[in-house]
C-alpha cells in the first residue's frame, strides 16, 4: 500500500524554497484491545465524572486546569489557550547547519520522511548536498497548532525530518543517584571487557522482534480457531551477586563455542 502524506509544507534555507510533503517513518505495532463487559461481553466505554458526586459529566462542561502546587489550581479558558497557539504557518525554516555529532542522540524523537512537492530538482538537490557536506539542518515549524524543532538529514537520496526534544526534557546522568553495591574486582571486569568483544558484530535490527506481540497473536490466533492454548507463564532467572563472575565466564564460553560452531 503506497504511503499516504499526513502534511505538506516548504523547507526554507535562506531565500530558497523546497516544497515537500510530510509522511511517518514508523507505525504503531502494539498490542491494542477491545474493552468488554465480563458477563454479556458487549463493549464498554469510558466516561468523565465528578469525584465528588461520580455523577457523569459532558465534556462540554469541562474546564481545564494547571496546577501551580499541591493544592492550588489556575482555571484556564478556551479563549485563552487558543491565543496562545502558534500561527497557522507551512513554512520549515531552517536555522543552521551542523555536524551530526553535535546532536545529542537523546534528544531525536519522531522520524518522518519529506517526498518532494512539485519542484524535484530543488529537492533532490538538497539531499544531495546535505549528504556530500555530512550535515544536518536544524529545522523549526509549525504543524497542526505545534510548534516543533528538528533536525533535516539525507536518507539513502532523500529528505529525512526528525523532531527533537527540548533540551529541559532531558535528564542529566549525573542527576542519578549511582546505585551501592560492594567494589567491582579486576577478574569481574576483564572477563565483562572480553564477552563484549566476544559479541562484537553489526547491528541488524530485523533479528529483534516484539516477542510479547508475537505470543500475543499466536495465542488469539489458536483461540479464534477453536483450540485450547496452552499458555507458559515467563519466569526471569534470579543470579545472585556472588555468581557475576560465573555467570560471565559461561556467557563467554558459551559465546566462544556458538562463534567456532558457525566457523
Amino acid at each position: 500500500m503506497a504511503a499516504r502524506a499526513i502534511w505538506k509544507g516548504v523547507i526554507k534555507i535562506g531565500t530558497a524554497s523546497v516544497p515537500v510533503k510530510l509522511y511517518s517513518a514508523v507505525q504503531d505495532r502494539s498490542i491494542h484491545f477491545r474493552l468488554l463487559h465480563e458477563t454479556d461481553h458487549e463493549p464498554v466505554k469510558q466516561k468523565l465524572v465528578s469525584a465528588e458526586t461520580a455523577e457523569p459529566i459532558e465534556y462540554a462542561d469541562v474546564r481545564k486546569a494547571f496546577p501551580v502546587s499541591r493544592d492550588k489550581l489556575v482555571l484556564l479558558e478556551k479563549e485563552e489557550l487558543e491565543k496562545l497557539e502558534p500561527e497557522d504557518s507551512r513554512d520549515i525554516e531552517i536555522t543552521r547547519f551542523v555536524n551530526p555529532d553535535d546532536i545529542d542522540h537523546r534528544l531525536y524523537e519522531r522520524p518522518y520522511y519529506l517526498g518532494p512537492d512539485g519542484n524535484t530538482k530543488a529537492y533532490f538537490a538538497a539531499a544531495a548536498a546535505l549528504e556530500k557536506k555530512k550535515k544536518e539542518g536544524i529545522a523549526r515549524w509549525v504543524m497542526r497548532d505545534k510548534e516543533y524543532v528538528g533536525a533535516l538529514l539525507p536518507e539513502n537520496g532523500y529528505l529525512m525530518l526528525i523532531t527533537l526534544r527540548h533540551a529541559d526534557e532531558i535528564i542529566a546522568a549525573d542527576a542519578l543517584k549511582p546505585p551501592g553495591g560492594r567494589e567491582l574486582a579486576d577478574r569481574e571486569l576483564q572477563m565483562a571487557e572480553q564477552l563484549i568483544d566476544a559479541l562484537h558484530g553489526k547491528f541488524d535490527p530485523a533479528r529483534f522482534q516484539d516477542e510479547y506481540r508475537a505470543r500475543v497473536l499466536d495465542l488469539v490466533e489458536m483461540k479464534a480457531k477453536g483450540k485450547k492454548p496452552k499458555v507458559v507463564p515467563f519466569r526471569a532467572k534470579k543470579v545472585k551477586d556472588d555468581q557475576l563472575a560465573n555467570a560471565l565466564q559461561a556467557s563467554l564460553a558459551k559465546t566462544k563455542t556458538k562463534r567456532t560452531a558457525h566457523g
